[in-house]
């Protein structure tokens, strides 16, 4: 019996799998690290102390591997998307990990917006305008921070650099490329006008492989620190959205996977690249005909943890002292509300928002609050509000594809609350896969085609395992299908006022 592990870098931590080769988990590591925000429009990570966490995490799970009964085949790839990270001559780093949710190029991005640059860079990159590009990251510094932008000899992601530190060499697959809004979707190679655009040399970027490429070459004391042999291959993979995708088992067309973690995402795959006319949604290549497209919103699960700490912080601590979830006992309070808090709707974008909306200055609200609202209210708007937006994504993804089945995963499908809750608003059937940590199950089977133990994707589906499915209720879908124009008509109405209150709340924010 041989090993697989799977890795994904998110957002707030890093976790591994160790699977064997039949997809049975014997081992698992999440370790954590915090996102650096000391403005309201920064989010910054120490790529260094994510590095730690993945060596810590590697270690963890390849202490569970038994050498008796088989060794460690490789470790394979999943990590967030739209991170830049920026090094000099000697490779050290330049900036922070800038991650998806930093919004400070949000002026670059409105400005590219409003005189259609920005519609031609998605047609040829498949990017929607939004501060999360690395490519208005790089504009961003180029024009603010031209010290760094000056001394940066090279400009990478999050993943990259990870695998630097390991192997001493500058990689980047395709997939995760695609995301930066430097890589020209239909040439397949780095796209020479965004590249123009930011003053930027293919010299200055990594070289690009496939996600099934092997890294060999693990620098030995590494390897000695983790517990397995230097010549163990890190499969490059891709990104945290395809490979949950994967993970989930949706990777036949119409196969829509719907994902909650600490931003949240509606996908799927189809076998050839669509743009759309209005840019709502991003596409991007996976692999040999595979490309996924979809929409990615920043507010998921860290609009739960702002209604935990600001609105419940007394029930957290009593939770922490009784040894409970906290947030099981909001999703308690959360289900003796009526579905739609009783005409209380919540815009839930605390961190600006992408898809649909992509506008980095939107900012979230109550609307419809009276005397008869309460705390309770509060939390059930909020994760309805969270659902409500993903379902505007799908409505745009409904213009490029016909969804056969919806999918779900992620930190709230544990919740039979939010599972409900998404069958009731999408008003359509739900799949639970009893899988676990989809993103490292989609590294573990991109790991099993570049080694040569699978064929192709459709391998997951032996690994999934139990799938649950939940069927809209129509006592509660009507509430839904009521309050559901609202929440889009307000929004239109709302979005006239982001850009002020934003800037207005710019002028009063620490300085960096």
């Amino acid at each position: 019996m041989d090993y697989l592990i799977g890795i994904d870098v998110g957002t707030t931590s890093t976790k591994a799998v160790l699977y064997n080769t039949d997809g049975e988990i014997f081992g698992y590591a999440n370790k954590l690290y915090p996102l650096i925000q000391d403005n309201p429009d920064m989010a910054e990570e120490d790529p260094d102390v994510i590095f730690d966490a993945s060596v810590e995490a590697l270690k963890e799970v390849t202490a569970k591997a038994d050498p008796k009964e088989g060794k460690i085949l490789g470790v394979s790839w999943s990590t967030q998307q739209h991170s830049l990270v920026g090094m000099d001559a000697d490779y050290k780093p330049t900036t922070r990990a800038i991650t998806w949710a930093d919004n400070r190029s949000e002026k670059v991005a409105s400005r590219m917006a409003k005189d259609g640059s920005g519609l031609e860079l998605y047609k040829r990159t498949g990017l929607p305008t939004h501060p999360m590009g690395v490519v208005y990251k790089l504009l961003w510094i180029k024009e603010q921070h031209p010290d760094i932008y000056k001394k940066t000899q090279y400009w990478v992601g999050l993943k990259e650099y990870l695998l630097y530190r390991y192997f001493g060499q500058l990689k980047e697959e395709t997939n995760m490329a695609s995301t930066t809004g430097l890589f020209n979707i239909h040439t397949m190679d780095w796209d020479e006008e965004s590249m123009k655009l930011t003053g930027i040399t293919r010299d200055q970027l990594p070289e690009l492989v496939d996600t099934t490429y092997q890294m060999k070459g693990l620098h030995p004391e590494i390897a000695k620190k983790i517990g397995f042999s230097a010549d163990t291959p890190f499969i490059m993979g891709g990104t945290d959205g395809a490979l949950s995708e994967i993970g989930l088992g949706a990777i036949n067309k119409g196969e829509v996977a719907v994902t909650i973690g600490t931003s949240g995402a509606v996908r799927t795959f189809v076998d050839k690249p669509q743009i759309d006319p209005k840019g709502r949604i991003y596409c991007y290549p996976v692999m040999q005909g595979k490309w996924i497209i979809g929409g990615p919103v920043n507010n998921g699960g860290i609009v739960f943890r702002w209604v935990r700490d600001n609105l419940f912080a007394p029930e957290k601590e009593q939770a922490k002292k009784e040894g409970k979830d906290p947030y099981d006992l909001l999703t308690e309070i959360a289900s003796k509300v009526p579905a739609g808090s009783d005409g209380l709707i919540f815009h839930p974008f605390l961190g600006g928002e992408r898809a649909p909306i992509w506008d980095g200055n939107a900012r979230a609200s109550y609307f419809g609050l009276t005397r008869q609202h309460n705390r309770s209210h509060m939390v059930r708007a909020a994760l309805e509000g969270i659902v409500y937006n993903l379902y505007t994504v799908e409505l745009a993804l409904k213009e490029a594809m016909e969804p056969t089945a919806i999918l779900a995963a992620g930190g709230f499908a544990r919740s039979p609350l939010w599972r409900q809750m998404l069958a009731d608003i999408f008003e359509e059937p739900v799949t639970i896969p009893e899988a676990f940590e989809s993103g490292c199950l989609g590294a573990m089977v991109i790991a099993q085609i570049s080694l040569g133990l699978a064929d192709d994707l459709s391998v997951v589906k032996k690994f999934i395992g139990k799938m649950n499915t939940y069927e809209p209720n129509p006592e509660t879908f009507e509430n839904y299908r009521e309050i559901m124009p609202i929440y889009i008509r307000l929004g239109r109405k709302l979005q006239t006022e982001y850009n002020s209150i934003a800037e207005y709340q710019r002028k009063r924010a620490p300085k960096e």
